[in-house]
């Protein structure tokens, strides 16, 4: 059994305010036993204001979130998965990155958001995550004391194929940090968090953001962590906190003996069409 900590955060417009309640979650987890703590997307800053934001923008050498966080690992003797930070690339466009960092403070696994979240929702909310990200193009597997975590962010969570490969990888953790809007919140968060956890036989980690926050955007809260039968082990509803759950790999191979969907996928041949 590996104890992991789930962070749901209400970010806000100053990465010095929010790495310090990162800090201070990284140490409670530490000092409950976690092994590892789960953070959600854009935990250093959320500003849809992308004038005022670029200022907060860095390079990843430079962002002062990453560089506490990387601090409190060692200080506190834990693994963090910081779901993801806006980091400015060398080119000057931004990557939201993730980052999986280790009880010494190294990087052990950085990735970019392979689907970017432009849209248009039947509330009025518009999206163009393209217009200031660039968009990932690899998905990352790394061991970890609570198992083997296939990384993604938010948005990915629609595309199954990116669950087949992280799975097919060997995954046994997929852990989706999230910035959900409360409308697709409300319609799909749970459905597809179940969803993903029983096509992969796999435990879910969804830490998210919650609320209503400085920049005036609401997300959807509700992080969770699904077991590979697709049972619900944690909600943590609307409220900005820190939980925890239990990952126990003996239930990743009861699960998988008993319905040995890994083990059963096939390469499906395109079918041609006659007219």
């Amino acid at each position: 059994m590996a104890k992991i900590g789930v962070l749901q955060m209400t970010s806000g417009i100053d990465p010095a305010v929010n790495a310090a309640t990162l800090v201070e979650a990284i140490g409670d987890a530490g000092a409950a036993g976690a092994v590892m703590l789960f953070t959600p997307e854009m935990s250093g800053l959320i500003d849809r204001d992308r004038y005022r934001a670029a200022h907060s923008i860095v390079a990843q050498d430079d962002d002062v979130v990453l560089a506490s966080v990387r601090a409190a690992t060692v200080a506190n003797g834990i693994w963090v998965h910081l779901g993801s930070l806006a980091i400015r690339r060398p080119d000057g466009k931004f990557a939201n990155r993730g980052f999986v960092i280790d009880p010494i403070g190294a990087i052990r696994a950085s990735y970019d958001k392979l689907h970017l979240f432009d849209v248009d929702l039947p509330s009025g909310e518009s999206w163009r995550e393209s217009s200031a990200y660039v968009a990932g193009e690899t998905a990352t597997v790394i061991d970890t004391p609570a198992g083997t975590v296939g990384t993604s962010i938010c948005y990915d969570l629609r595309f199954a194929d990116l669950y087949r490969a992280l799975s097919d990888a060997g995954a046994t953790i997929l852990s989706v940090p999230a910035a959900f809007t409360r409308p697709t919140g409300r319609a799909h968060w749970h459905l597809l968090l179940r969803a993903r956890a029983i096509e992969a036989s796999a435990f879910v980690v969804a830490a998210a953001q919650t609320g209503v926050h400085e920049d005036g955007r609401e997300t959807y809260g509700h992080s969770l962590v699904v077991d590979p039968w697709g049972d619900v082990l944690l909600d943590m509803g609307e409220a900005a906190g820190l939980a925890f759950a239990e990952i126990d790999p003996a239930r990743i191979e009861e699960v998988r003996s008993r319905l040995p969907v890994i083990a059963h996928r096939r390469t499906i041949p395109l079918v041609s069409i006659v007219g």
